[in-house]
């Protein structure tokens, strides 16, 4: 059965707010040095390099895009879980790990 629209902004918002809480966690505890820029369907993530990360919502499409410094995934709502399409790895442990590498900072998702 289709998601709708609005199962779909609630499932993506609940992502958003997992993601920001964890990154505030790390900037308290970890004095980790990342901007977070929260506007409408868009999250973005600057470290201290300038490099971001930019994680968006495609609601026509109802999937979550990232865009990294390795590259563009999209992510798709399947059997309950964010899963990339291209290559079938979840959404958070991929965020987690692109942190990481890019901003060395490491988050609790």
């Amino acid at each position: 059965m289709a998601m709708t629209d609005t199962e779909y902004h609630q499932l993506a918002d609940e992502m958003f707010d997992r993601i920001e809480t964890a990154i505030e966690n790390a900037i308290d505890e970890q004095d980790a040095d990342i901007d977070i820029d929260a506007s409408g369907n868009v999250l973005q993530l600057e470290f201290a390099d300038s490099s971001k990360i930019v994680i968006n919502k495609q609601e026509p499409l109802h999937q979550i895009w990232v865009a990294t410094r390795f590259g563009g995934y999209h992510f798709g709502y399947v059997d309950g879980k964010w899963i990339d399409e291209r290559n079938g790895g979840e959404f958070m442990p991929f965020v987690r790990e692109s942190i990481s590498r890019q901003g060395g900072i490491e988050l609790s998702l």
